[in-house]
């Protein structure tokens, strides 16, 4: 057991995406245990610089939490992300699946093509299975490089509205269908200069 852990953590070391226990006992020799030898690596790394953490359904190697600010001259920020397209991507992680015109109920107000095509390029997230209503619409779900880049083992780890609100990230807004005119002129305009969304279609 303690080569297969080496051969586990060789594996987690040298990939840059989480791997799953298929892919690892896909490469290890026949007869190995890949998910016991995951088990006993992340005990191991317990206190450590760096941790095994399962991400959705897979594993991966990642410094440790606390540690992060260590790496802050590292991280580039590349662009940061409108309010319509933060706001589109909690109603997405909260209510996962969600079709587009329910992500707008809830907003109260449209969303462009150019907020969803962002967060599909960005692959925080994706289609996921068409709703069983007239139409057919397609939902949104977010994905494993979502959860990675946030630390999440799933959906289920997202803070609730009281973290949310000791965290100062939830502010009192109006409920939805009460937005202001200036909101609604904005989404609208870029709603009509982006043109119809082809996202829906088969």
């Amino acid at each position: 057991m303690g080569e297969q852990e080496r051969m586990v953590e060789a594996v987690l070391f040298a990939s840059t995406e989480p791997v799953t226990v298929r892919d690892l006992e896909t490469r290890m020799p026949h007869g190995c245990d890949a998910a016991e030898a995951l088990v006993r690596l992340r005990k191991r790394y317990e206190g450590r610089g760096v941790r095994v953490v399962k991400v959705d359904d897979a594993w991966a190697i990642r410094t440790a939490p606390d540690l992060g600010y260590l790496m802050q001259k590292e991280t580039v920020e590349t662009r940061k992300l409108s309010r319509a397209a933060i706001e589109t991507l909690a109603i997405i992680a909260y209510h996962q699946p969600v079709t587009r015109a329910e992500i707008e109920e809830i907003r109260g107000v449209s969303v462009s093509r150019g907020t969803i095509d962002q967060l599909l390029e960005m692959e925080w997230i994706r289609f996921g299975r068409r709703k069983m209503t007239p139409g057919r619409p397609v939902t949104f779900v977010v994905t494993s490089e979502f959860l990675d880049h946030f630390g999440l083992e799933n959906a289920r780890d997202l803070p609730g509205l009281k973290e949310l609100r000791a965290a100062g990230l939830l502010e009192n807004r109006p409920p939805p269908g009460a937005f202001s005119l200036g909101e609604r002129e904005e989404d609208d305009e870029e709603e009509a200069t982006s043109g119809q969304s082809e996202l829906f279609e088969d």
